[in-house]
């Protein structure tokens, strides 16, 4: 019989699709994972529906939605639900060796072995080298799982943060994009992010002292970008020198995008817009999956697990709510669903409805930007998302309204739960205080001060 195969899933968190080379970046970012998705297949519209993080990865490693996890907030409180099962917990059951490195919260449930490495603040240089740390923690254990692979399978969850603020990546990537005087002072572009008073202590403990271009910090994040993706690709040389490459099922996938200087969310992953739905997914797995395919289709995190399960021949009865990728990759069905539901509990409470036209959405309690409580956009005509047209459609907010409310509907009686996102009433994190009533509240309330809180609050979903 067969060996079943090894699987590597490589979650990074922040990665902005549109940033990658591979994706059409005018920029050489990513050569390395160029190279790897010619020889696999890239899917040119996965999106995360469920922002942030915790709720990301949550429907990633489940196959399911919010509504089956009841993840929906950054900061969720509690463990999944027992009901639920991970994909360590169901692989785990079959006879697979599972390690998680770099992860923790709810949906990082059912591994055997957890390992963590130092992915957030700088080192005595003043820059951060994320990935090259995650390879000193991964490649010896990778090491150890492939020598115990003639009596188990490994899966390998990997999670990757370079993207993610701070973008510190080490010499030469920091230069790599950028030459010029990040503080000369007749460029005033940083002016507003540096006045935005719930980040702006953040945001000074790790850009340089008086910077004035938004362009040098968009050019850290693709320099992090670019150093992740030489580091990744050691981990693909372990995997190949020890001979198990090409029996190893290697996924790249996003938890959720990046706002650099979009929409005022300054560097950071919270709004709906497509920078923060948009994520990149890419299979390796020669044999099974398409070599040099791209697809076009629409499908999302919910998606992946059923995949994983199919191409590794594994069986189970659990009704996923998503679905196996393996027709997309083989022409035989052209897109998942082109319309859905999308949510939003990070530094703002908001939920929407998506189509393959417009983007509706709704502001569950005044934000900390003070945005409008309503907001529409023609994804054809404005694909960036900068001209609301709620006022002038309001039939068009009508009818998505309509659809997004009885999809709630429908979810809730197939599910007997309540939509998550209706039960938050401390998902910012400040005790008692409830939903914000006005976005002053909002504004005066939220504030992180530097890396080490801003990685409590950001990346650790806490269990509690």
């Amino acid at each position: 019989m067969a060996k079943q195969p090894n699987i590597v899933l490589m979650g990074v968190d922040s990665l902005l699709a549109t940033h990658m080379s591979c994706y059409g970046y005018h920029r050489l970012t990513t050569p390395h994972l160029d190279r790897f998705a010619e020889g696999g297949t890239l899917f040119e519209r996965t999106y995360s529906p469920h922002i942030p993080t915790t709720s990301a990865y949550a429907s990633m490693l489940t196959g399911l939605d919010t509504f089956s996890t009841q993840v929906v907030a950054l900061r969720h409180q509690g463990p999944l639900r027992a009901q639920v099962k991970t994909l360590a917990e169901i692989l785990g059951e079959v006879g697979y060796n599972t390690t998680c490195v770099g992860f923790g919260g709810p949906s990082a449930r059912g591994f055997d072995t957890y390992l963590d490495y130092s992915g957030w603040g700088p080192d005595e240089t003043g820059r951060s080298p994320k990935a090259q740390n995650l390879n000193k923690t991964a490649i010896p254990e990778i090491n150890r799982l492939i020598d115990e692979r003639d009596e188990k399978p490994f899966f390998l969850f990997l999670r990757h943060m370079d993207p993610h603020s701070p973008y510190l990546p080490p010499a030469p990537y920091e230069r790599m994009f950028y030459h010029g005087d990040e503080c000369d002072p007749s460029n005033t572009s940083m002016e507003p992010v540096m006045s935005f008073k719930p980040f702006c202590d953040y945001f000074a403990s790790w850009m340089p002292g008086g910077i004035t271009d938004k362009d040098y910090v968009i050019a850290q994040y693709d320099g992090a970008i670019a150093y992740m993706d030489a580091c990744i690709q050691t981990l693909f040389n372990a995997l190949e020198t020890r001979g198990v490459l090409d029996e190893t099922i290697i996924v790249i996938n996003g938890d959720h995008g990046e706002t650099l200087y979009d929409h005022e969310c300054w560097f950071d992953h919270h709004g709906l817009y497509d920078v923060t739905l948009h994520v990149p997914l890419i299979i390796r797995y020669p044999g099974r999956v398409p070599a040099g395919k791209r697809v076009a289709g629409y499908n999302q995190h919910k998606d992946l697990v059923p995949t994983l399960l199919e191409l590794a021949d594994v069986d189970t009865e659990i009704a996923f709510d998503g679905k196996s990728l393996i027709p997309l990759m083989n022409g035989e069905i052209a897109s998942y669903d082109s319309e859905f539901y999308i949510t939003e509990c990070t530094w703002m409470r908001k939920h929407g409805w998506r189509t393959s036209e417009w983007k509706l959405i709704v502001a569950l309690e005044p934000d900390f930007h003070y945005k409008p409580s309503v907001e529409l956009y023609n994804l054809i005509q404005d694909p960036d998302e900068n001209n609301n047209l709620a006022e002038k459609h309001p039939d068009i907010v009508n009818v998505l309204e309509t659809r997004m409310k009885n999809w709630i509907l429908q979810r809730e009686k197939e599910t007997g739960l309540t939509n998550p996102i209706m039960m938050q009433g401390d998902w910012h994190g400040h005790k008692g205080v409830g939903p914000f009533k006005t976005s002053d509240q909002a504004y005066n309330t939220m504030h992180i001060g530097n890396p080490g809180e801003a990685a409590r609050l950001q990346a650790k979903s806490r269990d509690e």
